[in-house]
């Protein structure tokens, strides 16, 4: 069963969409059960200026998706990379222990644009 929480997060994502000529672009898939996330970065002087995702497939992604852009916005990008999957799921209240592969890929796409950010400079 969802917390409040995640339900919030799934009936209304926060920071969802593709942030055009973003800064950094990462994109994690899980090939056991289909779920895809894109996370796009904005960075202006080290810090995540903007954070958003889009998620295709069950509803602990997307609340992950939107959970992870809400707690890395504003961080530096250090601060950022220290950002957990298990703390976004905490973050949720917890998630049924059925989806927590689901949501595991919403830090890892967001490091991954960082790493992206950072290849580029």
């Amino acid at each position: 069963m969802y917390t409040d929480i995640a339900l919030n997060h799934i009936s209304d994502p926060r920071n969802a969409g593709e942030i055009e000529n973003a800064d950094g672009i990462g994109n994690i898939g899980n090939p056991a059960d289909g779920d895809k996330i894109t996370i796009y970065i904005k960075v202006d002087k080290n810090i995540l200026t903007d954070v958003t995702f889009k998620a295709f497939g069950c509803g602990a992604v997307i609340a992950a998706g939107s959970m992870m852009t809400v707690m890395a916005k504003g961080k530096t990008l250090d601060q950022a990379m220290t950002i957990t999957n298990k703390a976004v799921s905490e973050a949720l209240g917890g998630l049924p222990p059925q989806k927590l592969k689901c949501s595991n890929i919403a830090a890892d796409a967001l490091h991954n644009a960082i790493d992206d950010y950072n290849s580029k400079r």
